[in-house]
Protein backbone atom coordinates (compact mmCIF):
# COMPACT_ATOMS: atom_id res chain seq x y z
CA UNK A 1 0.00 0.00 0.00
CA UNK A 2 1.13 3.54 -0.78
CA UNK A 3 -0.13 6.52 1.21
CA UNK A 4 -0.36 9.85 -0.61
CA UNK A 5 -0.12 12.34 2.25
CA UNK A 6 -1.90 15.46 1.03
CA UNK A 7 -0.73 19.01 1.66
CA UNK A 8 -1.95 21.49 2.57
CA UNK A 9 -4.00 19.73 5.23
CA UNK A 10 -5.09 20.29 8.80
CA UNK A 11 -5.07 23.53 10.75
CA UNK A 12 -5.72 26.78 8.89
CA UNK A 13 -4.65 30.20 10.16
CA UNK A 14 -8.03 30.88 11.78
CA UNK A 15 -7.97 27.60 13.71
CA UNK A 16 -4.36 28.16 14.77
CA UNK A 17 -5.28 31.62 16.07
CA UNK A 18 -8.34 30.36 17.96
CA UNK A 19 -6.47 27.48 19.61
CA UNK A 20 -3.52 29.70 20.57
CA UNK A 21 -6.01 32.21 21.98
CA UNK A 22 -7.65 29.64 24.23
CA UNK A 23 -4.29 28.30 25.39
CA UNK A 24 -3.09 31.80 26.28
CA UNK A 25 -6.37 32.69 27.98
CA UNK A 26 -6.12 29.61 30.19
CA UNK A 27 -2.53 30.56 31.11
CA UNK A 28 -3.43 34.19 31.78
CA UNK A 29 -6.81 33.93 33.50
CA UNK A 30 -6.87 30.39 34.86
CA UNK A 31 -9.81 28.01 34.78
CA UNK A 32 -12.65 27.57 34.45
CA UNK A 33 -12.67 29.61 31.27
CA UNK A 34 -15.85 29.60 29.20
CA UNK A 35 -16.09 29.21 25.43
CA UNK A 36 -19.23 30.01 23.45
CA UNK A 37 -19.74 26.93 21.26
CA UNK A 38 -16.89 24.57 20.44
CA UNK A 39 -13.65 26.51 19.88
CA UNK A 40 -13.34 24.66 16.54
CA UNK A 41 -15.36 21.74 15.21
CA UNK A 42 -13.02 18.95 16.24
CA UNK A 43 -13.67 16.39 18.96
CA UNK A 44 -9.98 15.84 19.78
CA UNK A 45 -9.31 19.57 20.21
CA UNK A 46 -12.45 20.14 22.28
CA UNK A 47 -11.76 17.15 24.55
CA UNK A 48 -8.17 18.30 25.05
CA UNK A 49 -9.26 21.76 26.15
CA UNK A 50 -12.06 20.38 28.30
CA UNK A 51 -9.41 18.38 30.18
CA UNK A 52 -7.47 21.63 30.73
CA UNK A 53 -10.49 23.31 32.32
CA UNK A 54 -12.32 24.95 29.41
CA UNK A 55 -16.12 24.88 29.66
CA UNK A 56 -17.99 24.92 26.35
CA UNK A 57 -21.48 26.43 26.46
CA UNK A 58 -24.29 27.04 23.97
CA UNK A 59 -26.14 29.51 26.23
CA UNK A 60 -24.49 32.49 27.91
CA UNK A 61 -26.82 32.08 30.88
CA UNK A 62 -24.63 29.08 31.77
CA UNK A 63 -21.70 31.49 32.27
CA UNK A 64 -21.38 33.12 35.72
CA UNK A 65 -21.55 36.92 35.66
CA UNK A 66 -18.11 38.51 35.44
CA UNK A 67 -16.42 35.35 34.09
CA UNK A 68 -13.98 35.19 31.19
CA UNK A 69 -15.56 34.13 27.91
CA UNK A 70 -13.98 33.31 24.57
CA UNK A 71 -15.96 33.51 21.32
CA UNK A 72 -15.14 30.58 19.01
CA UNK A 73 -13.57 30.82 15.55
CA UNK A 74 -17.02 30.63 13.91
CA UNK A 75 -18.17 34.07 15.08
CA UNK A 76 -21.21 35.25 17.00
CA UNK A 77 -24.17 37.54 16.43
CA UNK A 78 -24.50 41.08 17.83
CA UNK A 79 -27.15 39.73 20.22
CA UNK A 80 -24.60 37.40 21.82
CA UNK A 81 -22.13 40.27 22.19
CA UNK A 82 -24.87 42.37 23.80
CA UNK A 83 -25.74 39.61 26.23
CA UNK A 84 -22.07 39.15 27.13
CA UNK A 85 -21.84 42.86 28.00
CA UNK A 86 -25.07 42.67 29.98
CA UNK A 87 -23.67 39.79 32.03
CA UNK A 88 -20.38 41.72 32.54
CA UNK A 89 -18.34 38.95 30.94
CA UNK A 90 -14.74 39.59 29.94
CA UNK A 91 -15.09 38.60 26.29
CA UNK A 92 -12.17 37.57 24.09
CA UNK A 93 -13.05 37.43 20.41
CA UNK A 94 -11.30 34.57 18.59
CA UNK A 95 -13.50 34.85 15.48
CA UNK A 96 -11.60 33.99 12.30
CA UNK A 97 -10.95 37.24 10.38
CA UNK A 98 -12.37 35.63 7.23
CA UNK A 99 -15.66 35.07 9.05
CA UNK A 100 -15.54 38.65 10.34
CA UNK A 101 -15.19 39.76 6.71
CA UNK A 102 -18.52 38.09 5.86
CA UNK A 103 -20.18 39.70 8.91
CA UNK A 104 -19.01 43.15 7.81
CA UNK A 105 -20.28 42.53 4.28
CA UNK A 106 -23.67 41.55 5.69
CA UNK A 107 -23.84 44.76 7.74
CA UNK A 108 -22.86 46.87 4.73
CA UNK A 109 -25.38 45.30 2.36
CA UNK A 110 -28.17 45.55 4.95
CA UNK A 111 -27.45 49.25 5.52
CA UNK A 112 -27.61 49.80 1.76
CA UNK A 113 -31.08 48.24 1.60
CA UNK A 114 -30.21 44.87 0.08
CA UNK A 115 -31.92 41.57 0.73
CA UNK A 116 -28.99 39.23 1.40
CA UNK A 117 -29.01 35.63 0.21
CA UNK A 118 -26.62 33.71 2.46
CA UNK A 119 -25.44 30.47 0.87
CA UNK A 120 -24.76 28.03 3.69
CA UNK A 121 -25.95 25.23 5.95
CA UNK A 122 -28.79 25.80 8.38
CA UNK A 123 -27.77 25.41 12.01
CA UNK A 124 -24.03 25.82 11.44
CA UNK A 125 -22.48 28.09 14.08
CA UNK A 126 -21.02 30.40 11.44
CA UNK A 127 -24.34 30.77 9.64
CA UNK A 128 -26.20 31.53 12.89
CA UNK A 129 -23.68 34.26 13.73
CA UNK A 130 -23.71 35.82 10.26
CA UNK A 131 -27.51 35.86 9.98
CA UNK A 132 -27.65 37.53 13.38
CA UNK A 133 -25.99 40.61 11.89
CA UNK A 134 -29.11 41.47 9.87
CA UNK A 135 -31.80 38.83 10.47
CA UNK A 136 -34.56 40.91 8.91
CA UNK A 137 -32.60 41.28 5.67
CA UNK A 138 -31.21 37.75 5.21
CA UNK A 139 -32.48 34.61 3.50
CA UNK A 140 -30.61 31.31 3.83
CA UNK A 141 -30.08 29.38 0.59
CA UNK A 142 -28.89 25.79 0.96
CA UNK A 143 -29.24 24.40 -2.58
CA UNK A 144 -29.64 25.27 -6.24
CA UNK A 145 -33.18 23.85 -6.06
CA UNK A 146 -34.01 26.26 -3.26
CA UNK A 147 -32.55 29.10 -5.33
CA UNK A 148 -35.04 28.20 -8.08
CA UNK A 149 -37.96 28.68 -5.70
CA UNK A 150 -37.01 32.15 -4.47
CA UNK A 151 -39.40 34.96 -5.29
CA UNK A 152 -38.94 38.67 -4.59
CA UNK A 153 -40.99 41.78 -5.47
CA UNK A 154 -39.83 43.67 -8.58
CA UNK A 155 -37.05 46.13 -7.80
CA UNK A 156 -35.72 44.22 -4.77
CA UNK A 157 -32.00 44.83 -4.37
CA UNK A 158 -30.29 41.45 -3.94
CA UNK A 159 -26.79 40.44 -2.85
CA UNK A 160 -25.29 37.08 -1.96
CA UNK A 161 -22.72 35.98 0.60
CA UNK A 162 -21.40 32.51 1.40
CA UNK A 163 -20.40 30.51 4.46
CA UNK A 164 -16.60 30.28 4.46
CA UNK A 165 -16.39 26.46 4.64
CA UNK A 166 -18.62 25.41 1.75
CA UNK A 167 -17.81 23.15 -1.16
CA UNK A 168 -16.54 25.49 -3.86
CA UNK A 169 -18.35 23.42 -6.51
CA UNK A 170 -21.65 23.46 -4.62
CA UNK A 171 -21.41 27.19 -3.95
CA UNK A 172 -20.64 27.90 -7.61
CA UNK A 173 -23.68 25.89 -8.71
CA UNK A 174 -25.94 27.90 -6.41
CA UNK A 175 -24.33 31.20 -7.43
CA UNK A 176 -24.79 30.35 -11.13
CA UNK A 177 -28.47 29.65 -10.49
CA UNK A 178 -28.89 32.91 -8.58
CA UNK A 179 -27.18 34.88 -11.35
CA UNK A 180 -29.37 33.25 -13.99
CA UNK A 181 -32.53 34.16 -12.07
CA UNK A 182 -31.40 37.55 -10.74
CA UNK A 183 -28.83 39.01 -13.18
CA UNK A 184 -28.37 42.20 -11.15
CA UNK A 185 -27.49 40.39 -7.92
CA UNK A 186 -24.51 41.97 -6.15
CA UNK A 187 -21.61 40.12 -4.57
CA UNK A 188 -18.51 41.01 -2.54
CA UNK A 189 -15.36 41.81 -4.54
CA UNK A 190 -13.52 38.76 -3.12
CA UNK A 191 -14.81 35.22 -2.55
CA UNK A 192 -16.10 34.44 0.93
CA UNK A 193 -15.01 30.77 0.87
CA UNK A 194 -11.74 30.79 2.75
CA UNK A 195 -8.34 30.08 1.19
CA UNK A 196 -7.78 26.97 3.35
CA UNK A 197 -11.14 25.44 2.43
CA UNK A 198 -10.43 26.00 -1.26
CA UNK A 199 -6.87 24.64 -1.04
CA UNK A 200 -7.88 21.45 0.77
CA UNK A 201 -10.66 20.83 -1.73
CA UNK A 202 -8.27 21.41 -4.65
CA UNK A 203 -5.90 18.79 -3.23
CA UNK A 204 -8.67 16.17 -3.13
CA UNK A 205 -9.84 17.05 -6.64
CA UNK A 206 -6.27 16.44 -7.86
CA UNK A 207 -5.35 13.36 -5.80
CA UNK A 208 -8.63 11.43 -5.56
CA UNK A 209 -8.38 10.07 -9.13
CA UNK A 210 -5.15 8.29 -8.11
CA UNK A 211 -6.68 6.76 -4.98
CA UNK A 212 -8.48 3.54 -4.15
CA UNK A 213 -9.53 4.98 -0.77
CA UNK A 214 -9.54 8.49 0.75
CA UNK A 215 -9.24 9.04 4.50
CA UNK A 216 -10.20 12.48 5.87
CA UNK A 217 -9.24 13.30 9.45
CA UNK A 218 -11.87 15.51 11.02
CA UNK A 219 -15.06 15.45 13.06
CA UNK A 220 -18.58 14.81 11.79
CA UNK A 221 -19.71 18.36 12.65
CA UNK A 222 -16.86 19.92 10.67
CA UNK A 223 -18.36 21.40 7.52
CA UNK A 224 -15.08 21.71 5.61
CA UNK A 225 -14.09 18.13 6.50
CA UNK A 226 -17.44 16.78 5.30
CA UNK A 227 -16.90 18.55 1.98
CA UNK A 228 -13.55 16.76 1.47
CA UNK A 229 -15.22 13.39 1.94
CA UNK A 230 -18.03 14.37 -0.44
CA UNK A 231 -15.63 15.51 -3.17
CA UNK A 232 -13.85 12.15 -3.12
CA UNK A 233 -17.15 10.27 -3.26
CA UNK A 234 -18.31 12.43 -6.17
CA UNK A 235 -15.25 11.00 -7.96
CA UNK A 236 -16.56 7.50 -7.13
CA UNK A 237 -13.74 6.92 -4.63
CA UNK A 238 -14.62 5.34 -1.26
CA UNK A 239 -13.98 8.01 1.37
CA UNK A 240 -14.25 8.02 5.16
CA UNK A 241 -14.32 10.89 7.66
CA UNK A 242 -12.78 9.83 10.98
CA UNK A 243 -11.64 11.46 14.22
CA UNK A 244 -8.58 9.23 14.54
CA UNK A 245 -6.98 5.84 13.97
CA UNK A 246 -9.36 4.17 16.44
CA UNK A 247 -12.18 4.70 13.89
CA UNK A 248 -10.38 2.86 11.08
CA UNK A 249 -11.93 -0.39 9.81
CA UNK A 250 -9.39 -2.64 8.13
CA UNK A 251 -11.83 -3.97 5.55
CA UNK A 252 -11.98 -0.49 3.97
CA UNK A 253 -8.56 -1.25 2.49
CA UNK A 254 -9.19 -4.69 0.99
CA UNK A 255 -7.30 -4.65 -2.32
CA UNK A 256 -6.37 -0.97 -1.94
CA UNK A 257 -3.00 -0.01 -3.40
CA UNK A 258 -3.17 3.78 -3.00
CA UNK A 259 -4.71 5.63 -0.06
CA UNK A 260 -4.96 9.42 0.13
CA UNK A 261 -4.80 10.81 3.67
CA UNK A 262 -5.79 14.41 4.35
CA UNK A 263 -7.30 16.47 7.18
CA UNK A 264 -9.91 19.17 7.50
CA UNK A 265 -8.94 22.65 8.65
CA UNK A 266 -9.76 21.95 12.31
CA UNK A 267 -7.99 18.57 12.65
CA UNK A 268 -4.61 18.51 14.45
CA UNK A 269 -1.54 16.99 12.82
CA UNK A 270 -1.19 14.52 15.70
CA UNK A 271 -4.28 12.59 14.56
CA UNK A 272 -2.94 12.51 10.99
CA UNK A 273 0.34 11.04 12.23
CA UNK A 274 -1.54 8.49 14.33
CA UNK A 275 -3.55 7.39 11.30
CA UNK A 276 -0.53 7.17 8.99
CA UNK A 277 1.43 5.20 11.60
CA UNK A 278 -1.45 2.75 11.95
CA UNK A 279 -1.62 2.15 8.19
CA UNK A 280 2.15 1.73 7.99
CA UNK A 281 2.20 -0.80 10.83
CA UNK A 282 -0.95 -2.67 9.82
CA UNK A 283 -0.47 -2.78 6.04
CA UNK A 284 3.25 -2.10 5.56
CA UNK A 285 2.36 1.13 3.79
CA UNK A 286 4.92 3.57 2.43
CA UNK A 287 4.33 7.33 2.50
CA UNK A 288 4.67 9.81 -0.35
CA UNK A 289 4.08 13.48 0.47
CA UNK A 290 2.11 15.41 -2.16
CA UNK A 291 2.13 19.18 -1.78
CA UNK A 292 -0.20 21.00 -4.17
CA UNK A 293 0.42 24.52 -2.88
CA UNK A 294 2.04 26.19 0.11
CA UNK A 295 0.30 28.23 2.81
CA UNK A 296 1.91 30.97 4.86
CA UNK A 297 -1.13 32.83 6.20
CA UNK A 298 -1.04 34.03 9.81
CA UNK A 299 -3.73 35.89 11.76
CA UNK A 300 -2.96 38.11 14.77
CA UNK A 301 -4.20 37.20 18.22
CA UNK A 302 -7.29 38.92 19.61
CA UNK A 303 -6.53 42.38 20.97
CA UNK A 304 -7.09 41.21 24.57
CA UNK A 305 -4.28 38.63 24.27
CA UNK A 306 -1.62 40.32 22.16
CA UNK A 307 0.50 41.60 25.07
CA UNK A 308 0.28 38.16 26.69
CA UNK A 309 1.25 36.40 23.48
CA UNK A 310 4.22 38.74 22.97
CA UNK A 311 5.53 38.22 26.51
Amino acid sequence: MKILLAAPRGFCAGVNMAIESLDLAIQAFGTPIYVYHEIVHNKYVVDTFRAKGAVFVDDLHEVPEGATLLFSAHGVSPEIRRLARERKLYAIDATCPLVTKVHLEAVRYAKEGYTILLIGHEGHDEVIGTMGEAPEAMVLVESAEQADRLEFPPGTKLAYLTQTTLSVDDANRIIARLRARFPQIANPPKDDICYATQNRQEVIHMLAPEADVVIVLGSQNSSNSQRLKEIARENNIPAYLIDGAKDIEDDWFAGAETVVVTAGASAPESVVEECVNYLCERFGATVEARTIRSEDVHFPLPRELRTIGAA
